[in-house]
Formats: C-alpha cells, sequence, structure tokens
C-alpha cells in the first residue's frame, strides 16, 4: 500500500506539506492542495484516522447527540449537520438518547468524555452546568441547537414569534374563532417548546381582542396520530367547531387535516389549518406553515462547530444566535365561509 513518502514524491511536495493538505489544518495554497489531493488519488492513499489523529490531537469526528430519531425535524436537522461534517472532511457520530435518563448519563459521563469526538453538538437538548463543565474541561467545543445554554454557543429560533406568526395569519383571514393542538406533559421538551408555542398562540389573540378560549385547547404528542386525535375531540364537537386549528409542528397539522376529511369537512372552506416546520409532506397536502428550516439549522451548527476547531479561535462565545423562520402560505388557509 502507498504512504505519504510516495504521494509527496509524486506532488513534488514534503510529506509535512502533504499532511496538511490531507488533513486540512495549517496553509497550504489551492494549487498544491489539487495536486496532493489529485496524487493520493491516483495512488490510491488513505489517511489512516489513527495516525492522523496522533499526529493532530483530532479524530475528525463530531459527537452529535439528539433526543428523538423517528421525529422528522430532528433527522432534518441530522441530516443538514452531516452533509456539512461531509464537507469538511469529518465523521458523525450519533448518541440518541429516546431511551431514558440511564442513555444520556452515559452518554454525557461515559461515551462523550473519551477521546473520540473532537466537539459535540447537542440537539433540543438543555445541557446541564455539570455536563457543559465536563466538555469544556477536556477542551471539547460544544454547540446548542434549540435554546440558550449558559456558556454555550447556541442557535435558537424563536418559538413564541413563530406561534404568534401562525396565529396571526389565521386572524388577518378573518378567523375569530382558531383552536390551537399543543404538547402534553409527556411531550413538554427541553427548552419548552411546547409550551412556548401556546404561550405565542395566546398572546397574538389577545392583542387582536380575542379572549383565549381552554376549551379550544387540544394537547397532542407532535406526532400525526396525536393531531389527529386532538382534531377528531376539536372537530367533532357541532356546539364549538372552530373555523381554524394552528398545530404546533406540521405532523399535527396533517393530522387534523386528515381527521377533518374523516368527518366530512372540506379544508380549508369548513376549517382552516397552519402548522411549523414545513415538513417534507406539507406541500403535498397544501399545507400552510411556518418554515423554521432545520436542515439549515444542522449546517449552521457545523460551521460554528468548525469555527471553534478553528487553531486561531480566541476562545468559546457563550452567545445566541436567532434562527430565521419564514410564512409559507398554501391551500389549507383562507377566510372563515
Amino acid at each position: 500500500m502507498p504512504g505519504i513518502n510516495e504521494v509527496a514524491q509524486l506532488a513534488g511536495v514534503s510529506t509535512a506539506t502533504v499532511s496538511r493538505a490531507l488533513s486540512g489544518n495549517g496553509h497550504v495554497s489551492e494549487a498544491t492542495r489539487e495536486r496532493v489531493h489529485r496524487a493520493a488519488l491516483e495512488l490510491g492513499y488513505v489517511v489512516s484516522s489513527h495516525a492522523s489523529a496522533l499526529a493532530t490531537g483530532r479524530m475528525k469526528n463530531v459527537g452529535v447527540v439528539i433526543p428523538f430519531l423517528n421525529r422528522w425535524f430532528y433527522g432534518a436537522v441530522l441530516e443538514g449537520a452531516e452533509s456539512a461534517l461531509l464537507s469538511h472532511g469529518y465523521d458523525l457520530t450519533l448518541y440518541n438518547l429516546s431511551g431514558g435518563g440511564d442513555e444520556r448519563t452515559s452518554v454525557f459521563e461515559h461515551f462523550l468524555l473519551r477521546k473520540r469526538v473532537d466537539a459535540v453538538i447537542a440537539i433540543a437538548l438543555e445541557l446541564t452546568e455539570g455536563e457543559v463543565g465536563r466538555l469544556h474541561e477536556l477542551g471539547k467545543p460544544i454547540v446548542g441547537v434549540g435554546g440558550s445554554i449558559e456558556g454555550v454557543r447556541t442557535l435558537s429560533i424563536d418559538d413564541i414569534a413563530v406561534a404568534r406568526l401562525a396565529t396571526e395569519h389565521l386572524i388577518a383571514l378573518g378567523h375569530r374563532s382558531i383552536a390551537h393542538i399543543g404538547g402534553n406533559s409527556d411531550s413538554e421538551m427541553d427548552f419548552h417548546v411546547p409550551s412556548k408555542r401556546r404561550v405565542g398562540y395566546e398572546e397574538a389573540l389577545t392583542a387582536a381582542g380575542i379572549r383565549p378560549d381552554p376549551d379550544l385547547f387540544e394537547a397532542a404528542d407532535f406526532t400525526l396520530q396525536g393531531g389527529y386525535a386532538a382534531a377528531k375531540q376539536l372537530l367533532g364537537n357541532p356546539r364549538k367547531r372552530p373555523t381554524a386549528v394552528f398545530a404546533a409542528s406540521d405532523e399535527m397539522a396533517i393530522g387534523t387535516i386528515l381527521a377533518a376529511r374523516d368527518l366530512g369537512l372540506h379544508v380549508p372552506d369548513d376549517v382552516s389549518v397552519i402548522g411549523v416546520d414545513d415538513h417534507e409532506f406539507s406541500e403535498f397536502f397544501g399545507l400552510s406553515t411556518i418554515a423554521q428550516f432545520p436542515a439549515l439549522q444542522g449546517r449552521m451548527a457545523v460551521d460554528l462547530v468548525m469555527d471553534q476547531l478553528n487553531p486561531g479561535h480566541r476562545g468559546s462565545d457563550p452567545s445566541n444566535t436567532a434562527l430565521p423562520f419564514e410564512l409559507i402560505v398554501r391551500s389549507s388557509t383562507t377566510r372563515p365561509g
């Protein structure tokens, strides 16, 4: 198998230059980098991850910790992060915490503290002071996605503003009887996303002179099935049927559309529906939504990680960056009939 000396000889550079060009650490001109990569490709030379780690102190691997893997939003964030890491020549090690508290303890007190990853991205997890401290002690950069964390660079969306925008869209169409499908106690997440979206919904109603009605709220679990069941309760009441529904996620909003159809109601003529996410199926269902660009969130998290791994980085800047969101109007919302 060819070694680094053969690559250096074919490219006409030193072995140190080959190491810098293939590892991405240190300055190498773009022309030289391309020449080294062509030589390595021609010879079939593959950098040993073990040797690279010994030389640079880096494993070229980032750990991503996520609370669920079977939810579209988290998968989309993960997909964006993985794509960005690959472009930087990094691997991704996934830690899925859907099993409960014991798994979280194992991940943060054992796996991440071993020299297996260079940095950590925590998605929708409100890290404790102890978890942050242990990672910082080992010099592992941390980026959080979902909300502010003390001492950590984070990315977060304003969930109250997101819910206000969705509700204001329905109010602007002329709706006054607007129901909300939010979270139940079992689905209350880190950073209190369901609670914040209910706050935004109620703030928008109050600002428009509409008194929030507790009978027009149903709790669910942020799944299509949960949204379907909650919508059946709201829309099946002939005495207090709302003319519009704001669901705190697109999956619950799609469940609402399916429940309306099963009840013989037409969306949007009988009931308007709006969600949050811009799920991959939302366009198929004609769902109006607030897009929060999860793949972009993953890519932005990787950008922050790479910045902290840069040799010239001067330390962690524990600031929070606001994430973008956008109202996308489709065929599921219209003026009340």
